[in-house]
């Protein structure tokens, strides 16, 4: 790709940020999360890897957009031990995606209470640099995965391919592991996680009993605490909540309000039967 077609594509990107109302850095990452998941699918189908789903940030930015908030990390469940999830990954990297090529960088870092490996992944549109990710490999574990068509837009605006449906956690599954990561013993810093449970509820269109059953059933797995009958939001977690809300746009902003639908969430959840 010549210069001239490189500052052509920028400022392609720049325009269709303008006019969806994005902001630029987001769309960036958007083209780079779904030039990921194209080139995964691609290696599922060619029998490079046996199986993997998205989880975390990025999975909530494929199902709702903008209406999560945005995140800059991409997190993989892997088939596989974790020995071994760096090589499969590089194998089905190497098989690129349309015009995107993808290289590992050296800089990884172990995650060893989530058994995660973190690898910063360098994407490249037609050999010149694109932008580096960071993704977070784990297992797969015992969750469902639901196949979900992407509502990210602007991709497509941009004259650039766009996967579908993409392999994602579960519904059920991704609020167990948010509500076990809030509520534990390393949960600071996860007041995050209160907002998207909420947003996942609001907009997800949840099956409580089969959010109860993956719940309990990821608790018992990781032993670390009892699933939580009652809850109490750490009160230095609610600077952050407003703002978190205020940037979403979610219809309630105070933390107090925030924490009742919280709790009634909870206690529906803790209500359900299969």
């Amino acid at each position: 790709m010549s210069p001239k077609r490189v500052e052509r594509l920028e400022k392609t990107l720049a325009r269709v940020a303008r006019e969806q109302g994005l902001d630029q850095e987001r769309l960036r990452r958007w083209v780079s999360f779904l030039a990921l998941c194209g080139v995964l699918e691609r290696a599922a189908g060619d029998g490079v890897l046996d199986g993997y789903y998205l989880k975390g940030g990025v999975a909530m930015e494929i199902r709702f957009a903008t209406g999560a908030r945005a995140t800059k990390d991409m997190d993989i469940g892997l088939d596989g031990e974790r020995s071994n999830r760096m090589t499969i990954l590089e194998r089905a990297l190497a098989l690129g995606f349309d015009a995107f090529t993808f290289r590992l960088k050296a800089q990884t870092r172990n995650m060893d209470m989530a058994d995660t490996i973190r690898v910063p992944v360098a994407v490249q549109y037609r050999s010149r640099a694109w932008q580096t990710i960071d993704v977070d490999l784990g297992p797969t574990g015992a969750g469902s995965v639901e196949l979900v068509t992407p509502v990210i837009h602007g991709l497509a605006e941009m004259g650039l391919p766009v996967i579908s449906p993409i392999r994602c956690l579960s519904l059920a599954d991704q609020l167990a592991q948010k509500l076990h990561a809030c509520t534990g013993p390393h949960s600071e810093g996860r007041a995050r996680d209160i907002l998207d449970i909420l947003l996942i509820d609001l907009l997800g269109n949840l099956d409580y009993s089969k959010v109860r059953e993956a719940a309990v059933r990821l608790f018992s797995e990781r032993a670390t605490h009892a699933f939580p009958q009652e809850i109490s939001i750490p009160p230095d977690w609610r600077v952050q909540l407003r703002a978190m809300a205020v940037e979403l746009g979610y219809p309630v902003t105070d933390p107090a309000a925030i924490e009742d639908r919280f709790r009634k969430l909870l206690a529906s959840i803790t209500r359900a039967e299969g």
